[in-house]
């Protein structure tokens, strides 16, 4: 009796493989990573420091920061296993709306926000009721919503661009967040990094995330071991977080030599955080995953099937509306060609970044660090010179090496 109680009580052994092992059976998962690093080092070279310096950082975070929003909700609607094709046609839509909104009608900038983004919300939750109640293939709505808001954008602005926006608009996503700390701190800095000035609450925010990343891979570690669950190797683990911490502390460094964080970056943050949530560690997520995975097991496991996809695209269409309002602040002006083509990136990103084609597999990191990828190559590209021609078919070669990843990682594992 006493050896079944220390039997029972016993922690779970869990062989750990090897890291050549380790990393080829989760290859889909630290193949990007990897492939950022590498990209990011080799515009490094080539544009002899220019990539990484503190002003185009910014730079390339103000950029890309309405493809990595919208990219948030383009993965839980692959993932759900429908596609959308028409959030940058609602993307430009909604830069329309606003600009009418307050330029020509006057009306308050914090009203016009809240308007847009419910009126995205509308836009998205019209096309999921197609989808998920008339079983309508998503590519067929969506195109046809691609057509339709493209259309409304230039009858609403009536083919001519309508700006300037009021500079609480164009805070949202050029403005950049004060620094809470005493100046002294910041000079002090400045002298010891020979720098002109210093941004301590960037850099603190810096130190902070890199920090908060190592605890909760502990935690996550921690109770891998306790349930048995098999884990990373430990000199992988610990090389892993050293450079994801001090890729963070660094980038953060590079921002506070410059202008501090950006309003959009913290957005762009507290959305990822939220989603990453959602997806990995609620009901809602797991149901998600299994309506992608298979509808039809997942509606006969009592899965409300058709409100999952309605959901996921009603929360489409305000990220789409979210990003519109970003795009528009930044460039501080809202044209009648807004948008175009940018779905292409957004579902580029979400591919690339380890979305299935299927559905059912796909993280929100992976669509960031996609997203990421994608920008730092169109960054990289644009600095040496690269025609915008030669851009674009190196951008689909690489969206096309993604899929051919995923296929022959399904071909591998079945």
């Amino acid at each position: 009796m006493e050896l079944a109680d220390s039997d029972t009580n016993a922690t779970p052994v869990v062989k750990t493989k090897g890291i050549g092992e380790y990393i080829s059976s989760h290859l889909r998962q630290y193949g990007l990573l990897f492939a950022l690093i590498a990209v990011m080092a080799f515009f490094e070279v080539v544009t002899d420091g220019t990539l990484l310096r503190a002003v185009n950082i910014t730079n390339l975070l103000l950029q890309n920061s309405y493809i990595i929003i919208m990219a948030l909700g383009m993965l839980i609607v692959i993932v759900s296993g429908n596609i959308d094709l028409s959030v940058g046609s609602v993307m430009g839509f909604i830069g329309a709306l606003a600009a009418v909104m307050i330029v020509n009608y006057g009306q308050s900038p914090y009203i016009t926000m809240i308007v847009c983004l419910a009126i995205g919300g509308l836009i998205g939750a019209a096309q999921g009721y197609w989808v998920a109640y008339w079983k309508i293939p998503s590519f067929i709505v969506t195109l046809a919503g691609m057509l339709v808001f493209r259309g409304l954008s230039l009858w609403l602005l009536e083919g001519q661009s309508v700006g300037p926006f009021p500079k609480e608009f164009q805070i949202i996503a050029t403005g950049f967040v004060p620094d809470m700390f005493p100046a002294g701190m910041g000079e002090a800095l400045a002298d010891l990094f020979g720098a002109r000035k210093v941004n301590v609450l960037a850099l603190a925010t810096g130190v902070v995330a890199a920090a908060l990343v190592v605890w909760i891979g502990m935690r996550q570690r921690a109770q891998n071991k306790a349930y048995g669950i098999e884990d990373e190797p430990t000199s992988f683990f610990i090389a892993r977080n050293v450079i994801i911490a001090a890729a963070l502390v660094f980038v953060m460094f590079k921002l506070s030599l410059f202008r501090g964080l950006p309003n959009v970056l913290i957005t762009m943050g507290v959305l990822t955080i939220i989603y990453a949530f959602i997806t990995e560690t609620t009901t809602v997520g797991r149901r998600i995953y299994a309506l992608g995975g298979n509808q039809k097991a997942a509606k006969l496991s009592g899965i409300k099937t058709e409100r999952l996809t309605f959901l996921a695209f009603t929360n489409m269409g305000v990220l789409a509306a979210a990003a519109g309002l970003v795009f528009a602040a930044r460039l501080n002006t809202a044209t009648p060609k807004a948008g175009f083509a940018l779905e292409l990136d957004v579902i580029a990103a979400v591919f690339i970044g380890g979305a299935s084609m299927s559905g059912g597999v796909g993280t929100i990191i992976g669509a960031v660090v996609g997203a990421f990828l994608m920008g730092v190559l169109n960054n990289g590209m644009s600095i040496m010179g690269i025609g915008i021609d030669y851009q674009q078919m190196i951008k689909g070669l690489v969206l096309l090496a993604a899929v051919i990843f995923d296929v022959y990682n399904k071909n591998k594992q079945g």
